[in-house]
C-alpha cells in the first residue's frame, strides 16, 4: 500500500494511524465485522489509548472508510498500468489477472474487510465500496474501448462488459481468499480460469450486436 500524505509529513503521526488501520483488520480478519469493534478496542490493539484514536479518526466511520479507499487505490492504478501497455489483449487478459490475483494474495486482509462490510457494513461504508467499485468498473469499459477489437462496441455495452468482468472478480476474490498460503499449483489454475472467462466475456461482447437508439 502506498504510504500516505500524512505519513510523509510526520513519520510518527503516520506509525499511530498506520497501526490503528492494521488493527482494525487484524481484528477483522480474527473475528468480527468491522461494524462490530469498538473504538476503545481497535485502540488497545494498536497499543495506544483512545484519546490517541481521535488525532487520527473521528469516529470508527472514517476509519473504515480509510480502509476502503487504501484497499482499492493502488489496485486500479495497477490494473489500469497493466492495461495500458502495447502488447496483445491475450497477453494483457493475462497479465490482469496475474496482477490482481498477486495484490489480493499481497492484501487478503483489506479483501476480507470488503468482503465482509460490502453488504453488512455500515451505510457509510457500504457506499463507499459500491463507488470504488463502480468507479472500477467505468476505469475497465473506460480502458476496454481503447481496445482495436473493441472499437466498434457501444459505450453502453462496453460498461456492461465491464461490468460483468468485475462480476467475475468478485467471485475470484473469494475463492482466492481461500487459498492456502504457498498453493502455487491451485493459484495458477485460478490465473487460467480467470483468463479464459474473461476471454469469453470479450468473445460474447464482440458476438453481442450493440442496440442502436
Amino acid at each position: 500500500m502506498e504510504p500516505s500524505t500524512e505519513t510523509r509529513r510526520d513519520p510518527r503521526r503516520g506509525r499511530t494511524r498506520r497501526a490503528l488501520m492494521d488493527a482494525a483488520l487484524e481484528l477483522v480478519e480474527k473475528k468480527d465485522n468491522f461494524t462490530a469493534l469498538s473504538l476503545r478496542l481497535v485502540a488497545r490493539k494498536a497499543g495506544v489509548v483512545p484519546t490517541a484514536f481521535y488525532r487520527h479518526f473521528p469516529d470508527m466511520d472514517s476509519l473504515g472508510l480509510a480502509l476502503v479507499d487504501e484497499s482499492f487505490r493502488t489496485l486500479r492504478q495497477l490494473m489500469r498500468e497493466v492495461r495500458s501497455t502495447s502488447v496483445p489483449v491475450k497477453q494483457v487478459m493475462r497479465q490482469s489477472m496475474e496482477t490482481y490475483v498477486a495484490y489480493v494474495r499481497a492484501n487478503a486482509r483489506h479483501f476480507q474487510f470488503v468482503a465482509k462490510e460490502r453488504f453488512s457494513g455500515s451505510p457509510a461504508i457500504r457506499t463507499a465500496i459500491r463507488q470504488e467499485i463502480r468507479l472500477f468498473t467505468s476505469e475497465l469499459a473506460t480502458d476496454l474501448s481503447r481496445f482495436p477489437m473493441l472499437n466498434q462496441v457501444s459505450a453502453e455495452d462496453l460498461q456492461m462488459m465491464a461490468g460483468l468482468v468485475v462480476n467475475n472478480m468478485t467471485s475470484l476474490t473469494e475463492q482466492i481468499l481461500d487459498l492456502p498460503a504457498g498453493d502455487a499449483e491451485e493459484e495458477q489454475f485460478l490465473i487460467r480460469t480467470a483468463e479464459k472467462q474473461l476471454r469469453v466475456i470479450i468473445l460474447g461482447a464482440l458476438a453481442w450486436k450493440s442496440r442502436v437508439g
